[in-house]
């Protein structure tokens, strides 16, 4: 069985990749290079084809703009099966966004990093990875500046984020509360996404009203990051997008004294990820709740809910030893249970939970990936193999989809939605199943 999921998901990437040297997610509903999917799928690639696994970061890191910002979508190709595509968003207006590819002027959690350093360890060929990283970690290294640079508001080491589709988690209930603060126009457009998905398992036409009202705020001021921060209605602080940048620090020190170069790029990595860990447990820690939440940094207040996001704290070690067993416990009486698999997208107990919509509830695998490792780096060993067996149980029930029902319905075949065959989920398959 497991020879032949390998097989599978290894069947699924190779029917993604393009020809242009990136893979999408899903064929139809993604027609595009997406930042964070780029590295999971890289991870994929890794144990079986070194050489498409490289050339998907590299791809990447060919879009990246002049001050280092790295975009979360990179228009390779054109199609009009997509929105909002190139046209709409008009990266060109940033003077310093890439002159070869235009793409969207959001970004998404920093993977890279640690994609990076995975690569390596699972390499066979260690020298000429080695050498790979050699030529591109500064490139990721930029891509850290220019977060800590442009996106520290408040010079505290917390990084924010513009858009709803930076945190990688589109619809979650957690912005229900900034759109009650906004009243953006009626736009008129066609929607692509629902034409692939139904529209019960996508956000609704409103909320691509304060989708498409950001992005336009943001052209208005040709993406200039200070005007952004002074006037975007959206600005918050993530525990996952800061997470994965501490986590993408300390692999990037780790890498650089490979190489032996850059002691001073090491010290300044260390100096953030310090910075940025003491903040998240000064800010984002919830006591009551027992995991990290999200800043509504516009409005001045914590967003206190949990979400699969509050945990992910755990892959990047921010947490003490005591606050991680306490996370622990959370996550098992909350998002665990004989009737659920870990772990939702959002906290099953809440009156907005919602089963198969999309980031408002379902389970999403490299969510699970990232709790996964994180569990294990923490010595939690039963709870980590707990989430790695209901990932993969989910992924042998019903295929490599997008997204799963984290409830356990007896007899029915309710529990995948969004996009089937995504890339991913594929990739993470085969990296768990090599564990």
């Amino acid at each position: 069985m497991k020879t032949q999921l390998i097989q599978d998901a290894i069947d699924v990437l190779e029917g993604n990749v393009q020809k242009g040297g990136f893979t999408i997610p899903s064929k139809g509903l993604y027609p595009f290079q997406w930042k964070w999917d780029s590295g999971f799928i890289a991870l994929g690639f890794g144990h079986y084809d070194m050489d498409k696994a490289l050339r998907e970061m590299s791809t990447l890191l060919d879009s990246q703009w002049g001050n280092g910002f790295i975009p979360h979508i990179v228009f390779h190709t054109k199609t009009d099966t997509y929105f909002p595509g190139e046209d709409f968003h008009q990266s060109e207006l940033h003077p310093q966004s890439s002159k070869k590819y235009r793409s969207t002027g959001m970004t998404q959690p920093p993977v890279l990093g640690f994609v990076l350093e995975r690569l390596y360890q699972m390499s066979k060929e260690k020298a000429q990875v080695l050498e790979f990283i050699d030529a591109h970690i500064d490139k990721v290294y930029d891509n850290h500046a220019y977060f800590y640079n442009n996106r520290d508001r408040d010079r505290d080491g917390l990084i924010y984020i513009y858009h709803n589709w930076e945190s990688g988690t589109d619809n979650s209930p957690i912005w229900d509360v900034v759109w009650e603060t906004m009243d953006p126009p009626h736009y008129e457009f066609e929607r692509k996404d629902t034409t692939h998905v139904d529209a019960s398992q996508r956000p609704t036409k409103r909320e691509y009203d304060h989708y498409l009202h950001i992005i336009e705020m943001a052209k208005a001021v040709n993406y200039n990051d200070q005007a952004i921060a002074e006037q975007s209605p959206f600005l918050v602080q993530d525990p996952l997008f800061n997470a994965m940048l501490v986590r993408s620090n300390e692999a990037l020190i780790s890498l650089y004294e490979l190489i032996g170069r850059s002691l001073d790029k090491q010290e300044q990595l260390e100096q953030w990820s310090q910075k940025t860990t003491k903040a998240m447990n000064i800010k984002l820690f919830d006591e009551a709740l027992g995991a990290y939440i999200h800043y509504d940094l516009r409005n001045d207040k914590p967003i206190a809910a949990l979400t699969s996001s509050s945990f992910t704290p755990l892959f990047a070690g921010v947490p003490s030893s005591e606050r991680a067993l306490q996370m622990a416990q959370v996550l098992t009486q909350r998002f665990g249970g004989k009737d659920r698999y870990l772990c939702a997208s959002f906290d099953p107990e809440d009156e907005r939970f919602n089963p198969k919509k999309y980031w408002r509830g379902p389970i999403w695998i490299n969510v699970n990936w990232l709790l996964y490792h994180g569990l294990k780096r923490y010595g939690m060993e039963a709870l980590s193999a707990q989430v790695r067996s209901d990932s993969l149980h989910l992924i042998e029930q019903f295929g490599f989809y997008e997204y799963f029902d984290p409830r356990k319905i007896n007899g029915e075949k309710t529990n995948a939605y969004g996009g089937g065959n995504f890339s991913w989920t594929a990739a993470l398959t085969i990296d768990l199943l090599s564990e």
